[in-house]
């Protein structure tokens, strides 16, 4: 009978660590989910860039010869950099993205 009831009060010791465990790590879990939550209320939140791209490359084609082709070109290098330069020629620095793309001859994609 005395070797029943040790082995008995073993389980419970042993059922007891193991929830005590079992609670600690639920602290800490808790603790690290209420600290990332704090985090995430500090962070900066940037929109992203919109855009209208038919507006900006009419303006942009706008005195083109063949405005149909630079308005495709244009949307295309638009949709991908997220920007169109200001006027009607040139001023490519103020949109670096748009001035690297190339056509597979190495040519300016963008007008």
């Amino acid at each position: 009978m005395k070797i029943f009831t040790l082995f008995l009060i073993a389980i419970l010791l042993i059922q007891v660590f193991a929830e005590a465990v079992f609670f600690n790590n639920d602290e800490d879990t808790a603790a690290q989910i209420e600290a990332d939550n704090e985090g995430a209320l500090h962070k900066k939140i940037h929109p992203t860039k919109r855009i209208h791209c038919g507006y900006a490359c009419a303006r942009r084609c706008k005195k083109s010869s063949r405005k149909k082709v630079c308005t495709r070109a244009c949307k295309t290098c638009c949709a991908r950099c997220k920007c169109v330069p200001p006027g009607t020629y040139g001023n490519k620095e103020a949109c670096p993205c748009y001035a690297r793309l190339k056509t597979h001859g190495n040519r300016p994609k963008c007008p």
